[in-house]
């Protein structure tokens, strides 16, 4: 890897390949969660004028004046649906606010369960920006659905381990807009180090640099993804279902230099979650004298809400 901070795989030699190009496609897909926790994916599978679309509609809703971007902030939802204003969120471990505002998109399947499922508000001022957003989060449920496959026979599991517990899941689309930097900052960055909740993050190219993992050997490294190319990465929960296994790893979105401070950033995380009763306990096959148990028993969805708090979306 002494050319690329993260390796890269073909999703449509595991889609559409014979018997020995998937399982070259998982060995390389786990090798790389397990060693660096990011891996760069070509042949996605996420059509690309969907995307296009979207970052279109995004900058299109966030150049929008503040009090009509805050008339889609949904109280009670800890940010799950809807906007959330600049300077909400902050890393687990940071006592100042990242440098963000976002717009999410939950599950977009007819849930009668509204407590369970929310209803994602439409746009009405920017209407394609919801519209294409819910057709971009069915793309990459069903990308992020062949990867979790792989990954499941990577870690000697059936196939379809994961299918059941993905359907109807949690998942968010996130659009982050990093406003251009007008004065100094206080000690804080655009994103500051942190590691991601869900089970995997897919994430289309942003529109500026500045998204960096933290390697083994403590060394900060440039994540640039090819052209046409998804970042995929480990959330915590994929993590703690292996006992350490499959790594999550730190990464942060640093702010550029000085003299293209004026300049702003879109980015567009889908994060992968599993409904809110899958049982995050550690697969036996991941424990053992070597690697003792690292954690306790917990669904996914207490573990979101405990780590939602930490991050201040909710109280």
């Amino acid at each position: 890897m002494s050319e690329r901070a993260i390796p890269v795989v073909d999703l449509s030699k595991f889609v559409h390949g014979n018997e020995t190009e998937r399982a070259n496609f998982v060995e390389e897909l786990g090798k790389a969660f397990h060693e660096v926790g990011f891996v760069g994916v070509r042949n996605h599978g996420v059509p690309q004028d969907l995307v296009d679309g979207f970052y279109a509609a995004s900058k299109s809703f966030f150049s929008q004046p503040v009090d009509v971007k805050r008339s889609y902030e949904i109280p009670g939802l800890a940010g799950q649906r809807g906007y959330t204003a600049f300077g909400t969120e902050k890393a687990k471990q940071s006592q100042v606010a990242d440098l963000k505002e976002f717009y999410q998109i939950g599950q977009v399947n007819d849930n009668e369960d509204k407590n369970e499922y929310p209803d994602n508000p439409r746009t009405k001022e920017v209407p394609e920006f919801t519209e294409i957003g819910f057709k971009l989060y069915k793309a990459f449920e069903e990308s992020g659905g062949q990867l979790l496959r792989a990954i499941a026979l990577h870690l000697e599991l059936d196939e379809d381990y994961f299918e059941n517990k993905i359907d109807n899941g949690h998942s968010i689309l996130r659009s982050i807009h990093y406003p251009p930097i007008t004065q100094e900052p206080k000690s804080a960055i655009r994103a500051e180090q942190h590691e991601d909740i869900n089970l995997i993050t897919l994430l289309v190219g942003a529109s500026a640099g500045g998204l960096q993992l933290l390697n083994a050997e403590d060394k900060w490294l440039d994540i640039v993804p090819g052209d046409d190319e998804i970042v995929i990465n480990v959330g915590d929960m994929l993590q703690r279902l292996t006992n350490n296994y499959l790594i999550s790893t730190t990464h942060r979105v640093v702010n550029p230099p000085k003299s293209e401070w004026h300049k702003p950033r879109l980015s567009i995380p889908f994060f992968l979650h599993p409904k809110s009763d899958m049982k995050l306990d550690c697969l036996d096959f991941c424990v053992s004298e070597d690697q003792p148990l690292q954690y306790e028993p917990i669904t996914a969805g207490a573990y979101l809400d405990e780590r939602l708090r930490e991050i201040g979306l909710k109280k």
